[in-house]
């Protein structure tokens, strides 16, 4: 069995160290709805790699400061 992924994010701890920023307002300015950012904090939704570099342009973060993969237990063998 394959490893499963999912992805960590830390959008919250950056929008409050860039001055308690808004969902709405991160929203707004990567060009988002304010409910898909809650859903990407929350990890229910997986950011396509545009919206994921514009959210970390806007945030003055790198990707890898950002998200990161968490691999779960299981066979990495196949």
């Amino acid at each position: 069995m394959k490893p499963k992924y999912d992805i960590r994010n830390r959008i919250r701890l950056y929008r409050v160290k860039v001055g308690d920023m808004t969902q709405q307002e991160l929203a707004g300015l990567v060009g988002a709805t304010r409910q898909t950012i809650v859903s990407i904090e929350k990890g229910k939704y997986n950011p396509s790699v545009g919206l994921a570099l514009r959210i970390a342009k806007v945030l003055g973060a790198s990707i890898e400061e950002l998200f990161e993969l968490d691999e779960e237990e299981g066979d990495a063998n196949g």
